[in-house]
């Protein structure tokens, strides 16, 4: 990268975060007319959407998968990816506990070695993931099929570059004496979206133990970046010594804020070190030395070193320049916070000392009518931002635009079940999401406006 190239990214850079702080400052955050109209009641007491969407219901939990299996409950994240003949490959996460297997879910443990974790053939690990074919012209399921077991509180996720999903476990159990695990747990997974069947669990232990929720990777496709679903978690960078081979290990980092060493980004009430909207923050990078953390201590150590501290991190999906990444009980009211962070034109090298990445707080409402709780995210072709409630109410994906105003888009009419895995499909016709219980995945398709 020449001299004068560098200096026209950065001052696009500088611009961008101006317009967002302006932007963001003028926006009221009473909830928007609506971009697409008021919702419509659904007859069948589903999914309200506005008018002009449609959704198709797949893959609810216990209906009868092409390998004989029976879908599991508490679907959660998911990633969508172009599969052959314009069809769509979805991999989505269950997040369900250690247990006793019903025999519908893993039959009768013939296929032992594929469990990460068997539980000692009495309590298995029943998170992991199914894979789902669905072809968007017909907008028909084709085939689903479980692809990942024996792994817990399967969460969020996210989608590579090289066409896989990383399922994320939140927890940090630990196999012990006193029960009847037989691996450690808080690790990332990967499953490749072209694989039929089950996929060999192999943990990624480099990228750290802890109650992982998310991941995305940079614009460029070489650094991961990871949240962490803990009321004083830390945002986490992973840089693998191979791109596309993330088992070969790499180097674990936490998000520093320059200036403001263990910067309490929170913004609870009483805060002494409250962060503006629209306040952008350079940032630099700390190494964490022991990415296995037997006492669960990850977010402590970097915090001691300087480490930013956030509230519960989870969802975090990337853009064409930048990476976005919620904090679901940030703020005054403990209602969310959407954070945005433009890597350096140098990300993960020694240049980015002096061009660092820039953090800013995009979107804190606190104001449960506007979004209460948010969880997963998605960022839409477009460049709109699709949030998923996970609040102690009825809770329905909130469209936040990139000028910060917000506006309904679903709600979930049938029960007070979080909204989570929003994902859209390649060819941007259908927004694919979840009610976690009982489980069902919507296909929703609509005149989107980009």
């Amino acid at each position: 990268m020449n001299r004068r190239h560098l200096l026209r990214q950065t001052s696009a850079l500088a611009a961008g975060f101006l317009g967002l702080k302006t932007l963001s400052q003028q926006s009221s955050y009473a909830l928007a007319p609506q971009r697409y109209g008021p919702l419509q009641a659904d007859p069948n007491k589903l999914l309200d959407l506005p008018a002009g969407f449609r959704y198709v219901a797949i893959s609810r939990t216990g209906e009868k998968m092409d390998d004989g299996l029976a879908v599991p409950s508490s679907h959660d994240g998911m990633g969508a990816f172009a599969g052959p003949n314009g069809r769509t490959i979805i991999v989505r996460n269950h997040e369900l506990s250690p247990g006793a297997a019903p025999s519908k879910i893993y039959g009768d443990l013939a296929q032992r070695k594929l469990l990460y974790d068997a539980g000692k053939g009495s309590t298995p690990g029943l998170g992991g993931t199914t894979t789902l074919h669905f072809n968007t012209k017909t907008q028909k399921l084709e085939k689903h099929f479980l692809s990942l077991a024996g792994t817990a509180r399967n969460c969020a996720g996210g989608v590579t570059p090289w066409g896989s999903w990383i399922s994320c476990e939140e927890t940090v159990q630990r196999a012990s004496s006193d029960n009847a695990l037989e691996q450690d747990h808080g690790f990332n997974f990967e499953v490749r979206a072209a694989q039929t069947g089950l996929v060999t669990p192999v943990p990624l232990k480099a990228m750290g133990r802890m109650n992982h929720e998310a991941i995305t990777f940079n614009p460029a496709g070489t650094i991961v970046y990871q949240t962490e679903d803990a009321g004083d978690s830390l945002f986490y960078r992973f840089l693998p010594e191979t791109r596309g081979e993330l088992w070969k290990g790499g180097r674990l980092q936490a998000l520093v804020v320059r200036d403001r060493p263990s910067l309490d980004t929170r913004n609870l009430t009483g805060s002494k070190t409250p962060v503006a909207v629209g306040q952008p923050l350079d940032c630099s990078w700390i190494d964490i030395a022991d990415p296995l953390s037997p006492g669960n201590d990850l977010r402590h150590q970097g915090f001691q070193k300087g480490a930013a501290r956030f509230s519960r991190g989870e969802g975090a999906w990337t853009s064409r320049e930048a990476v976005w990444f919620v904090c679901t009980d940030g703020g005054s009211a403990r209602k969310g916070q959407v954070w945005h962070y433009v890597p350096s034109p140098y990300e993960g090298r020694t240049e980015e000392a002096r061009y660092p990445g820039r953090l800013e707080l995009f979107f804190e409402p606190n104001d449960a009518s506007v979004v209460d709780n948010p969880d997963n995210v998605v960022v839409a072709p477009w460049g709109d931002l699709f949030l998923c409630e996970d609040g102690p109410g009825q809770n329905g994906v909130v469209l936040v635009t990139p000028e910060g105003h917000a506006s309904r888009f679903a709600m979930n009419s049938l029960n007070n079940s979080e909204m989570c895995g929003a994902c859209f499909s390649p060819d941007g016709s259908t927004l694919f999401v979840n009610t976690q219980n009982p489980g069902i995945t919507f296909a929703i398709t609509g005149p989107w406006r980009g």
